[in-house]
């Protein structure tokens, strides 16, 4: 981990510098950050955005509404955001269920809950692990949580917050526990966080082929760093990089 007290805050001012300052965003309602993670599947931001813009516009983001549909009209909104449409307009239904059943189609107050049972809670919902989870409870405003979408975590593992684990759930509970001390008590500033780490694992410090010369973070990067050394004469050849 990377020993200053405040590296986290001057690798988020780095980011801001280079990508600008993200818009707020668009969709903070923890029942509509729900569908919007289900109503796409294995497409780009802006296919995902034009779904979920087709679901509120033609059906409704209620539980009622939704339950009310006819499967068509579901279906029909499914097929924008890709394959295995059949399946996520099921699962449309499936969420407002639990919204009713469950909360009464009201998520506010258990997102009120102390933060295990909250995470707990929006995790009855399908396609919502802890990073779902924390992204909702960050972007809703309901608890100081630093959310990690894969791109984000892979950029503060290469930094050298948390480890690599042997699967994800555990490489991001390494990455959370590493961050924790380093954050700031702001919901305007973590979001940012989110968004811009998010965005520099997407067009930069990508899984594959990281764009590493053009990077303002290197100072701080043991991937960096490890993969500079391992360069050197002298070194018995390239060494191993971290795995991202």
């Amino acid at each position: 981990m990377p020993k200053s007290r405040n590296v986290l805050e001057e690798v988020i001012a780095r980011l801001k510098a280079v990508y600008g300052r993200p818009a707020p965003p668009a969709v903070v309602d923890p029942l509509e950050l729900i569908l919007l993670e289900n109503v796409a599947y294995l497409v780009g931001d802006e296919q995902r955005e034009k779904a979920f813009e087709a679901l509120r516009e033609r059906i409704g983001t209620t539980p009622e509404s939704i339950l009310s549909a006819p499967d068509a009209a579901l279906l029909e909104v499914a097929r924008l955001g890709g394959i295995n449409a059949r399946q996520r307009a099921q699962r449309l239904q499936l969420i407002a269920r639990i919204a009713l059943e469950e909360f009464e189609g009201d998520l506010r107050w258990a997102l009120k809950q102390p933060l295990a049972q909250a995470r707990k809670s929006l995790k009855l919902f399908p396609a919502i692990g802890d990073p779902g989870a924390e992204k909702i409870l960050l972007f809703s405003r309901s608890h100081r949580v630093l959310a990690l979408d894969s791109n984000g975590l892979r950029v503060l593992v290469r930094l050298g917050f948390g480890e690599e684990r042997k699967n994800y759930a555990a490489t991001y509970r390494s990455a959370q526990d590493a961050i924790r001390d380093y954050l700031r008590d702001d919901y305007g500033w973590l979001i940012r966080a989110h968004q811009l780490l998010r965005r520099h694992g997407q067009e930069l410090c990508r899984r594959s082929q990281p764009v590493c010369a053009a990077c303002s973070l290197t100072d701080f990067c043991r991937f960096y760093q490890v993969g500079r050394v391992s360069h050197r004469p002298g070194t018995g050849g390239r060494a191993r990089q971290p795995r991202a």
